[in-house]
């Protein structure tokens, strides 16, 4: 985790395990792991936050929008990444959490901007005891947890000040 609480990038030394994971399982799936889907796949492993589809093109010139979007659909369904739609109905990805650090998101509910955020591990711990509840008061049995936090960014709280 970076100081800011951010979840950072995938580093350069650990992207060619997740190709090589991202690969087999789209194999698995009878998928091809095509120039175009490993293109996109990079410019999500070095983001720090979900990425609007526009925002993968300019990650990679040699995208096209149309690629994008079909590509992340196909992405998407194999379980590669992660699509997280905001107020704004404006969709982002990310890759899946089994490729990433766990982690939560900081929503900007003026901009739509979405950050990660890894929470400090008593607040996960926290949430653990009460997810830990669950069966018991519900008969729901949690696997995992995901936490959005409604807010202002930073950028939006010092235009309103």
């Amino acid at each position: 985790m970076s100081s800011n609480g951010r979840t950072p990038a995938i580093a350069a030394k650990d992207r060619a395990a997740l190709h090589e994971a991202i690969g087999r399982r789209l194999l698995a799936g009878e998928q091809r792991y095509s120039r175009g889907r490993r293109a996109l796949v990079e410019v999500l492993a070095r983001a720090s936050r979900p990425m609007t589809s526009p925002e993968i093109v300019r990650g990679d010139g040699a995208l096209s929008l149309s690629s994008v979007y079909r590509n992340l659909s196909t992405l998407e369904a194999a379980g590669v990444v992660r699509r997280l739609v905001t107020d704004e109905d404006s969709a982002r990805y990310e890759l899946a959490e089994q490729y990433t650090a766990h982690h939560h998101h900081l929503i900007c509910d003026r901009c739509g901007d979405v950050l990660d955020y890894e929470a400090p591990p008593t607040l996960e711990k926290a949430m653990d005891r009460g997810l830990a509840s669950l069966p018991r008061a519900t008969g729901f049995r949690p696997r995992t947890h995901k936490l959005e936090i409604l807010g202002s960014c930073a950028s939006c709280t010092e235009a309103s000040d």
